[in-house]
C-alpha cells in the first residue's frame, strides 16, 4: 500500500513513517498534495559468516615494500636504519644509568 504524507504530517510523524517504510510499505512525501519525495529503507548489509570470505594474505618482502630500488640497498637501508635505533637506545640507556 502507498501511503501519501504532507510535509507538515511527515514532521510530526516522522519515526512512524519510516517504521511504515522499514515494514515495505511505500510512503511518500507531498508538497500541496503533489508527491515529492519517497522514504525507503537502507538495505541492511550481513556480515560474512565465518569461511564465507577469503583472509588476506600480505607478503612483505623487500621487493614489494621498496620496489623502485633493488632489494638488496632495501635490506641497507634497513640494516643502517636498525644500527641508528641501537645507537641511540644506548645513548639513552646510558643517560638514564648516569642519573
Amino acid at each position: 500500500m502507498t501511503y501519501i504524507f504532507n510535509m507538515h504530517e511527515a514532521k510530526t510523524k516522522l519515526s512512524q513513517l519510516v517504521d511504515l517504510a522499514e515494514a515495505g510499505e511505500t510512503v511518500q512525501l507531498a508538497r500541496h498534495g503533489l508527491p515529492v519525495a519517497q522514504i525507503i529503507p537502507v538495505e541492511k548489509k550481513q556480515r560474512p559468516l565465518l569461511g564465507e570470505f577469503e583472509p588476506l594474505s600480505f607478503d612483505l618482502t623487500p621487493e614489494l615494500l621498496a620496489p623502485a630500488i633493488g632489494a638488496e640497498e632495501w635490506e641497507e637501508i634497513q640494516r643502517k636504519s636498525d644500527q641508528e635505533l641501537i645507537k641511540l637506545l644506548a645513548e639513552i640507556a646510558s643517560e638514564k644509568s648516569a642519573s
